[in-house]
């Protein structure tokens, strides 16, 4: 059955939301894909794909803005069966240590990273609540997340954001926990090929969306399972 799937942070063609979208289109589902800004790439894979491709706008950092991409995707849809919050961020001194970073910069990264999808659960809440499938959440974050696996001295805003994020999934999971048509996990996708110039990263974007495509679905139900996964489905450590 096709799905109706939200999928943030989908601008760059050579990065996981880009290369979600299109598994999912390939899979025969209807998708709305959430950028910041135009995307030519975008544009363009809905030339393919014109009546099951829809490009919202939308700023996570904004209550406004995705409360407006919201009550945009009502007009077009029942329903959403799946949401993946993919967009992320980091400032410029997020490879800078303790000395050199500046610390106004963590506050904007929480913001985008750790709350903006939570605006998006929010906002797209009831959307979620009539999917005839069970919907499910899925927040991309990442093991820079994990306090208790945590050996950095840099990342002090990307980390913080994807601990936040953590957070901000339990405290959701435990809201909506009595709730058997509703869902949500994090997940530390693994190292991903997500810039043109990064040869070390082992899994490509393309290949590796399939790969977590088809892990979601054994998720969407799984209320008694870990909520904090990799891509291959095992626990990882808060």
């Amino acid at each position: 059955m096709p799905q109706t799937v939200l999928i943030t942070g989908t601008g760059r063609p050579y990065a996981l939301g880009f290369s979600l979208v299109k598994r999912y289109l390939e899979n025969g589902d209807c998708v709305f894909a959430s950028i910041r800004r135009p995307s030519e790439a975008l544009e363009a894979l809905k030339q393919e794909y014109p009546d099951r491709l829809h490009i919202l706008t939308m700023d996570i950092s904004s209550t406004e803005s995705v409360n407006a991409a919201a009550k945009e995707a009502e007009g077009l849809t029942s329903h959403l069966d799946l949401i993946i919050n993919n967009a992320t961020t980091a400032s410029a001194d997020t490879m800078k240590e303790l000395p050199d970073f500046n610390l106004d910069l963590i506050a904007p990264a929480v913001n985008v990273g750790a709350v903006g999808p939570i605006r998006v659960v929010k906002a797209f809440m009831p959307l979620l609540k009539k999917s005839p499938i069970g919907a499910l959440v899925v927040n991309i974050s990442s093991e820079a997340g994990s306090i208790g696996k945590c050996y950095r001295t840099f990342y002090l805003d990307y980390g913080t954001e994807k601990a936040a994020l953590n957070m901000l999934t339990m405290t959701v999971r435990n809201y909506i926990k009595d709730d058997p048509n509703l869902n949500i996990i994090c997940i530390h996708p693994g190292w991903i090929r997500t810039n043109p110039g990064n040869t070390e990263a082992p899994l490509d974007p393309y290949e590796h969306a399939e790969t977590l495509r088809k892990l979601f679905e054994t998720k969407r139900h799984d209320k008694d399972g870990p909520v904090f996964i990799t891509h291959t489905g095992e626990p990882y450590p808060w």
